[in-house]
């Protein structure tokens, strides 16, 4: 009898609690969207979107190479070396962290936990602000891109190259030490060798997201194609914000994919 009660009570809590987590839900879109100001819609809303897309299906070519000036192909090329400058800076700068952070490379939970608290304090500050900073201290220009995004990038790459050392099998790192071997001697030919493949994929997955973000710095300063981005749509030449962003479409997709095939032969 208990048994059978016990089955008709389980459902009733497991319906109680899904009820709970909908209102929650609910109560949570509604705060949200709450805060929103929403003033309506412009009298001008029509003809500025008719312009932006007149413009974007009808971009600006001969912008794409001028030999006398700034073009479409300098600003891909610039938003391309801030992209892998950040990266490799980061790649580099966050593997000390990496096994600060991780749990089986310390002696004690402390140890890791204050590693943990640092890569987590990094990833904190978004680029665009990171990159105000750099602005403020070394000018704009490309070299405050490329420091922002090099030093966000180590929170985020310094947290998964942790997780890949965290997961690592210990036992050849066991045996290399039953043999006599030092540290370096273990990190070389045990550790380096499990944790390299994907060190390199998750690099080039942030690769992926730098080249995305250092179009997106160029429009406060720190170089790449989002400065010419930004004079364009201040000025509402809508035929060059058309080539623009054909230019970063086509340049993050190929990205994408060398990147995607790149990963899969090495994981």
């Amino acid at each position: 009898m208990s048994n059978t009660t016990s089955k008709v009570l389980k459902p009733k809590k497991q319906y109680i609690l899904k009820t709970i987590i909908f209102a929650l839900l609910a109560i949570i879109y509604i705060w949200a969207f709450s805060g929103l100001p929403l003033n309506g819609i412009k009298d001008t809303a029509a003809q500025v979107s008719k312009a932006i897309f007149s413009g974007i299906f009808h971009p600006d070519w001969d912008y794409v190479y001028l030999p006398e000036g700034e073009d479409l192909l300098r600003g891909l090329l610039d938003t391309l070396a801030i992209a892998i400058l950040g990266t490799f800076i980061s790649a580099i700068l966050c593997v000390p962290f990496a096994f600060w952070a991780a749990n089986n490379m310390s002696k004690g939970k402390t140890i890791s936990g204050s590693g943990k608290f640092i890569l987590s304090f990094i990833r904190t500050f978004p680029e665009i602000v990171m990159a105000i900073l750099f602005i403020k201290a070394v000018g704009p220009g490309s070299f405050a891109g490329v420091l922002a995004l090099g030093l966000h990038s180590i929170g985020m790459l310094g947290k998964l190259f942790s997780e890949e050392i965290e997961n690592l099998d210990m036992g050849p790192t066991e045996a290399l030490i039953a043999t006599g071997a030092n540290r370096f001697q273990i990190l070389w030919f045990a550790v380096l060798p499990q944790v390299m493949p994907g060190f390199l994929s998750y690099t080039l997955y942030r690769f992926e997201i730098n080249i995305r973000s250092a179009a997106i710095l160029g429009v406060i300063g720190a170089g790449g194609i989002g400065t010419p981005l930004i004079f364009a749509l201040g000025s509402r030449d809508w035929d060059r914000v058309g080539i623009i962003l054909l230019g970063i479409i086509i340049m993050v997709t190929v990205i994408d994919a060398i990147s995607g095939f790149l990963r899969r032969r090495i994981v």
